[in-house]
């Protein structure tokens, strides 16, 4: 028998785990070790290293225990050997050998430590044999995508403790990874090293290693005790940033914590400002879309992030007609890689802005962002960007057949879905036919709406009353346009979308909860939708489907029909809150946090939509991103909509509306909370039925907190 198919050690059955710097992310299994299907080290859209494998005397050692610490820097596997020879006596037994892996990565390189110990009752020789290969496969071809040519794989060069793999791809770009080990191996090639270390009982051995795109001579203890250093200062610097927030229950804590800690290690910090990458593996990269929701879900306590996702939406701002692009000008960039496929145009993601929802979401968080902050200098400062987007948005609107904001692909490379919900089979009909374009989807008009009446209120503030009367104008009838054309009386609802000949897609998604989101229904109406979201449909228990159970196409196990994607969840949540619903927000939350449980406090971008057992915890969906920037900020929305906070910066004015807690959850505690310039502290108490909130003592810089009990 393998050490392959010993119980509990398969590997598709060990837990994966994540670091991530900058452009460079490394997933690998509970071992510590890389196998080449979707895991490896990834920088800039490329695998640098798909294979890296430690067996101990020819067998994969046994895992003990492996964790990566609460700020997401060090990864720590706990091993131990299998029976192995020992100076050609009796077989060395299980157990007495331990293995700590500990890993960092640290600008885009790893550092990693091993450490050998010897518990057994006799001297060990210890045979490590190291297995590793750089595919420098594109990100889109871990994926599944099929190349027809590829570039050169040139020849390795191993040396004396350094092994140096290479590839010139079609672009011409040669990319190079490097691998030193800080002790002589026995034997080194291109594939390969070979270690002995010599172990007196109780007696301890190091090994250190260094990956990295530069040679930068032989690793050591020092070094990866600088970069652990290093590390963990700049990641304490970001989970400094905002306020804090803290509760006296245990577990809700670790599920806040490591949803900051889980942001933190997304965000990236660009020339215009911290930026969250959408998620690994498949989304490390700047996406639109992602990080302006995960930016609206943090505002309240973060603001700094908004700003930071403005300044680089703005600076990429299509200028162009493209159709292999989907760009137009005035249009927010949906998604930029940086491989060699997107180089070659192979696909057309370099910068692709095939996503509909991108600009008026733009120009909404530009709205939110001023009136949270009170700072109006980021707004000047890409204000020309934003008349660019609300013209877009209004040169789409007029040319629409429908007169909605609507989509269609310019080439057949591009999405053909190019809401949120981007699927190829997302969209359709009650009879499950695919609507013919373009197609105008219900919360894209639920977020041009908004984006025209914040466009407004930007405008009149900075004295051209003329534009904000204008734009206000457009943003209502807009509204009543939505009324009228997307309820549809029998279903009670609003139907997901409009095809090119105006005939409503009669499908109950939960597409209309972004609606409320957005304040677009009626009281009424906002009930009823309401009402539907909250029924056995589309709540399972562990959060709200993409899709009501029944409806065609539904399938709990797809990626947009019937799962679960926990910031879908909180929008709505947030949308119900908006319309006054905020005690079946309370049990949105509390569903949710029993997800977290169940998942070890970190959400993944999604979930399978069964509904929930007694006994059975929420099935995963098997190629989900974990971490995931939307579903981590999940929990940020979801208790901003739960304690009803909504800052006025230029008021210097927190309101509180009629608060409530989550369950279990007696008090809760914001520290640090920013206000145009100032910091306040909050406190909520659960007193018998009722949730009541205690601001700061002295409250800094003429703030006032305005409670609406």
């Amino acid at each position: 028998m393998t050490s392959a198919d010993e119980p509990g050690d398969r590997r598709g059955l060990l837990p994966r785990f994540t670091l991530k710097d900058s452009d460079t992310f490394l997933l690998a299994d509970a071992l510590g070790d890389i196998h080449g299907k979707d895991d490896g080290l990834f920088t800039n859209d490329t695998r640098m290293l798909s294979r890296f494998e430690i067996s101990v005397a020819g067998r994969r050692p046994s895992l003990l225990g492996a964790a990566i610490n609460r700020d997401n820097t060090l990864f720590t596997a706990h091993l131990t050997n299998r029976p192995l020879a020992a100076l050609g006596e009796l077989a060395l037994p299980q157990g007495v050998i331990h293995i700590e892996r500990s890993r960092l990565l640290w600008r885009s390189r790893w550092y990693e430590q091993i450490t050998l110990t010897n518990f057994g009752d006799r001297s060990a020789e210890v045979p490590l044999l190291f297995l590793y290969a750089a595919d420098f496969a594109d990100i889109f071809e871990v994926q599944g995508t099929i190349r027809a040519e590829r570039g050169e794989v040139l020849p390795a060069h191993a040396a004396n403790q350094t092994v140096k793999l290479s590839y010139r791809g079609r672009d011409d770009v040669v990319r190079t990874t490097y691998i030193a080990f800080s002790l002589a191996p026995v034997a080194i090639s291109a594939t390969q090293a070979e270690f002995t270390l010599q172990l007196k009982r109780g007696s301890r051995a190091e090994l250190l290693i260094e990956v990295g795109a530069d040679d930068d001579g032989a690793p050591s203890t020092q070094r990866f005790n600088s970069a652990a250093s290093t590390v963990s200062a700049d990641m304490q610097q970001r989970l400094g940033r905002g306020a804090s927030i803290g509760t006296p229950g245990r577990l809700f804590d670790q599920w806040i914590d490591r949803s900051r800690a889980d942001l933190a290690l997304l965000t990236t910090l660009l020339p215009t400002g911290p930026y969250p990458y959408a998620g690994i593996p498949w989304f490390a990269t700047q996406f639109g879309r992602d990080a302006i929701i995960t930016a609206l879900q943090t505002l309240w306590f973060h603001p700094q992030l908004a700003a930071g996702v403005l300044g680089f939406l703005a600076s990429t701002q299509a200028t162009e007609d493209s159709a292999f692009r989907d760009s137009q000008p005035g249009k927010i960039m949906h998604e930029t890689r940086r491989g060699e496929m997107a180089a070659l145009k192979e696909v057309p993601f370099g910068r692709y802005y095939g996503g509909v929802d991108t600009t008026p979401l733009f120009v909404m968080l530009a709205g939110a962002y001023e009136s949270r902050t009170g700072d109006r200098t980021v707004v000047d400062r890409i204000w020309d960007p934003l008349l660019a987007a609300t013209g877009w948005i209004e040169r789409r609107l007029a040319a629409s057949p429908t007169g909605f904001l609507d989509y269609a692909r310019g080439e057949r490379t591009g999405l053909a879905n190019q809401a949120w919900k981007d699927s190829h089979d997302s969209m359709f009909h009650e009879d499950g036919r695919f609507p013919a374009g373009p197609v105008a989807v219900v919360e894209v008009q639920g977020y041009a709406f908004a984006a025209l009446k914040c466009m407004s209120e930007l405008a009149t503030r900075r004295g051209n009353v003329t534009r904000g009367t204008e734009w206000l104008r457009k943003a209502e009838a807009l509204r009543v346009a939505v009324e009228e054309r997307f309820w549809i009386p029998q279903m009670q609802y609003y139907a997901i979308a409009l095809d090119g000949d105006g005939s409503p897609c009669r499908v109950l998604a939960s597409n209309a909860g972004h609606l409320l989101y957005c304040g677009v229904p009626s009281e009424e109406r906002a009930a009823l939708v309401t009402a539907q979201l909250m029924s056995e449909r589309f709540s399972s228990g562990w959060g709200i489907r993409t899709l009501a159970e029944g409806e065609p196409r539904y399938n709990p196990m797809s990626y947009h029909n019937g799962s679960i994607w926990p910031h879908d969840t909180s929008i709505c949540a947030a949308g119900i809150a908006r319309y006054g619903g905020r005690a079946n927000v309370v049990q949105i939350l509390n569903d949710i946090f029993e997800t977290a449980n169940q998942f070890g406090m970190r959400l993944p971008e999604l979930f399978c939509g069964f509904a929930r057992v007694a006994g059975q915890g929420p099935a995963p969906y098997p190629v989900a991103c974990l971490p995931q920037a939307w579903a981590s900020g999940a929990v940020f929305l979801l208790l901003q909509a739960c304690l009803g906070i909504r800052i006025d910066g230029e008021r210097l004015e927190v309101h509180v509306t009629r608060p409530m807690l989550p369950i279990g959850v007696e008090s809760l505690a914001i520290r640090g909370l920013p206000v145009n310039g100032a910091t306040i502290d909050l406190d909520f108490h659960r007193i018998g039925e009722e949730v009541v909130v205690v601001p700061s003592r002295h409250l800094a810089g003429g703030v006032r907190v305005l409670a609406h009990l």
